[in-house]
């Protein structure tokens, strides 16, 4: 039986120009990777200036994600709930591997998964068993629960770190708030 609740996902590109903050709310469906979401950032400011660009993404009351690019700088990620940030398919694109702290050559969990034995005993014999590959363990490990990534992504613009760790359902509204932009922000949501 399924609840038949419609997950609801809102995504915005807020850029600070000279004039202040200008947001617009954002198609993240062709998106697939965070440099396609990077490029897409930067495809948002003034003549390809060096501007600050945030992009916002929120599963509704279950997670949040800000994506900070400056210029062509590797692109500053925050995610609120990294959890149930996984299991969403905007999530994924800000959880990377960088980001989880796992290695990216062993990319392919299947094989992983394959090659490491589930109950733990090989022909029934757990005293015989040799440790696991480590590559295949870091694969099993689960997304952590909670916040991820960088805690100080707009300290600078106003919301410290502590601030951005307690902020829960109105997250965005209270970030563009401290920003000064809730009103742009708003306009497009």
């Amino acid at each position: 039986m399924t609840s038949g609740r419609v997950t609801v996902y809102f995504a915005a590109l807020l850029a600070r120009t000279e004039d202040g903050w200008e947001a617009s709310d954002t198609e993240l469906d062709d998106v697939e990777t965070l440099s396609d979401l990077a490029d897409l950032a930067r495809e948002a400011t003034a003549d390809g200036a060096d501007d600050t660009v945030l992009v916002f993404i929120e599963q509704e009351d279950v997670w949040f994600g800000v994506v900070r690019v400056d210029g062509e700088e590797d692109p500053r990620i925050y995610v609120s709930n990294a959890a149930a940030a996984a299991r969403s398919s905007y999530g994924e694109i800000l959880l990377t591997d960088e980001l989880l702290g796992r290695d990216p050559a062993s990319d392919d969990s299947a094989d992983d998964l394959d090659a490491l034995d589930l109950d733990g005993t090989e022909d029934g014999d757990l005293d015989e068993q040799e440790d696991p590959d480590d590559e295949a363990v870091d694969a099993l490990d689960p997304v952590p629960a909670g916040p991820l990534g960088d805690t100080a992504i707009l300290a600078d613009l106003g919301v410290s770190e502590g601030q951005l760790l307690t902020l829960d359902s109105d997250a965005l509204v209270e970030i563009a708030d401290a920003l000064g932009a809730a009103e742009v922000l708003e306009a497009v949501r």
